[in-house]
């Protein structure tokens, strides 16, 4: 991609007034996003770029476990809602709107209603479970405190899956196999997560875990066992407990970065959602749900992975993996810019190349501020040797390596 072509992709010199976290500074100011309003927001390219990456990474964790994806309706009936009682419980949470017949619709924050009956049409008997099935949506929340950039938005990015067993010991056995899934996400995107026991909140009286990233923007106390990867939050921190199995307890913030839940039969038994066991007993399917805020892990990666001139983004969900930097205007070094970029595109790797007529320092503060992995720049003086200025972003200082070795290189890098 050429920069001076990429929609969206004038930096601003300074962060908006009203950002107050890293990912909110960062993500507008290097044009990733843009805000429409308060916690809604517009993805560009290169935002759209880190966002799919994000979600090939889910997709491919959770097909793994044995995941199928559908997509169901943002739109929905309140009759559903009514059906579990939620459209009193969440009823400030909820956004409502009329449809023809003055009948009420609602958009849609979480799909169990919608999941389980759908999920009733296609299992009778024990023989057609377990199964899950996940999605990737937009969800609506009417979010009073609509802040800290895409980590609490109204409308906002959401992969949900839903599981259904025969038994309760069979919810548990897959539902420790999505706590290792979710582990494997997080370590791809290049964030270390923390297994956190929490309350249920509105969706179960059981409790839940959630998967907290260490942040100063975090929201959440939690208490960490940096040797065992769990840690507990505040509100069911055992009094008085500083040690877990040995290993001192450190306070931290924390970014909710996923949860999952036991939800048991209630939306079963709701809506019927019953199978014939092998006694030829009608039982209501056991049910998990799984979350992971997509555009939200967005943020917490940049609230993750930053420093003062701007994002670091690691390997896996960079927007792009070479930031190519032309410094001149000379027309031999144009043309051999060129080839360069047309030589890496062609051994596969993505490019975000600047060909912007611009001076070296705004090219510099960009490239730290979008926070591509490695920076190459090419000009006079490392054509003269044959070479260019390999840069990455999370180092202080460059090196020089040969453009003859440039793809082997970067092939060992990304390898």
């Amino acid at each position: 991609m050429r920069y001076s072509k990429l929609f969206g992709g004038k930096t601003l010199a300074t962060p908006p007034k009203d950002a107050e976290t890293a990912n909110a500074k960062y993500l507008i100011q290097a044009g990733f996003v843009d805000q429409l309003a308060a916690g809604i927001y517009t993805f560009l390219p290169l935002g759209i770029r880190v966002l799919h990456k994000i979600n090939m990474i889910i997709r491919e964790e959770l097909n793994a476990i044995g995941g199928q994806e559908i997509l169901m309706p943002a739109l929905q009936p309140i009759d559903i809602w009514k059906a579990t009682g939620r459209d009193e419980t969440c009823k400030d949470t909820l956004y409502w709107t009329k449809g023809h017949g003055d009948k009420d619709f609602v958009l849609g924050m979480s799909h169990e209603e919608v999941v389980t009956p759908l999920a009733k049409k296609f299992f009778n008997s024990y023989k057609d479970l377990p199964l899950a099935v996940y999605q990737i949506q937009n969800k609506f929340r009417n979010e009073p405190r609509a802040k800290s950039g895409v980590l609490r938005g109204r409308e906002f990015g959401m992969k949900d899956m839903y599981s259904f067993h025969v038994s309760e010991e069979d919810l548990d056995l897959y539902y420790e196999e999505v706590k290792k899934a979710y582990l494997r996400i997080y370590e791809r995107c290049g964030v270390d997560a923390y297994v956190v026991q929490a309350s249920g909140g509105s969706f179960t009286d059981k409790y839940s875990h959630e998967f907290q990233v260490l942040s100063d923007a975090g929201e959440d106390r939690i208490f960490i066992s940096k040797k065992h990867k769990v840690a507990f939050n505040s509100e069911i921190m055992k009094d008085g407990q500083t040690e877990y199995e040995g290993d001192v307890l450190v306070e931290g913030k924390g970014v909710e970065a996923g949860n999952i839940f036991k939800l048991g039969t209630k939306f079963s038994e709701d809506f019927g959602a019953y199978f014939m066991d092998k006694d030829n007993t009608q039982k209501p399917a056991v049910m998990g749900c799984y979350g992971i805020g997509n555009t939200r892990l967005v943020g917490t990666i940049v609230e993750a992975s930053h420093d003062e001139k701007g994002i670091i983004w690691p390997k896996n969900v960079a927007p792009f993996q070479v930031h190519l930097v032309a410094l001149g205007i000379k027309e031999n070094l144009i043309a051999e810019a060129n080839d360069l970029y047309h030589k890496l595109l062609a051994a596969g790797f993505e490019v975000l190349y600047d060909d912007r007529d611009e001076r070296a320092g705004k090219k510099f503060n960009d490239a730290d501020l979008i926070g591509i992995p490695v920076r190459l720049v090419i000009s006079e003086r490392t054509l003269a040797e044959g070479q260019v200025e390999w840069k990455e972003r999370k180092e202080s200082e460059p090196k020089m390596v040969q453009i003859a070795n440039l793809i082997e290189d970067l092939m060992f890098y990304y390898k």
